[in-house]
């Protein structure tokens, strides 16, 4: 084969519509699969390999697979990777979750009085109401209120200070 301009234009035009289908059906993306025809041109362009003239779809078609091939094996580590670092984010994010919450807890013990504790574990951990909360105490609903903005308030102030 002779690689002059008009040669390969009609090459590429009269091969690209097949090349470009048997890509599109491998990758199932557009982009993918024009960037994958494109691809495959300019590499015979600049390797120029000597081809006979009823070998050069042949060898069209099967650089294009090759291509797609190598595209879908960069997809599937691509994958696994990603599966790995949101697995290892996950991970991560329930050891500073866990982390958080020791720290809670001990905020809690060392810090809150023991109705403070109660109305909390009441509210928050038993998931009662207000009104159920008060009366499992014997207080007031409004006194449930103020001891657990009271408890927040304290817990949020101690937060902050540590990070400072």
């Amino acid at each position: 084969m002779i690689y002059d301009k008009t040669t390969f234009e009609h090459l590429y035009k009269s091969n690209y519509r097949q090349m470009y289908r048997f890509a599109f059906s491998l990758l199932e993306e557009v982009e993918d699969a024009r960037d994958a025809v494109s691809q495959v041109f300019t590499q015979m362009w600049h390797t120029k390999p000597q081809l006979q003239e009823d070998c050069i779809t042949g060898y069209l078609m099967a650089a294009v697979r090759n291509h797609c091939h190598n595209i879908l094996r960069t997809r599937q580590q691509n994958a696994t990777l990603e599966a790995e670092l949101k697995a290892e984010q996950q991970v991560h994010e329930t050891q500073e979750r866990h982390e958080l919450l020791d720290e809670l807890a001990r905020v809690i013990d060392e810090h809150l009085t023991e109705q403070d504790k109660r109305i909390l574990a009441l509210h928050y951990d038993q998931e009662m109401t207000y009104s159920e909360t008060a009366k499992a105490i014997g207080i007031s609903p409004s006194t449930v209120n103020k001891h657990i903005s009271h408890s927040l308030s304290k817990i949020r102030f101690i937060f902050k200070t540590a990070k400072s």
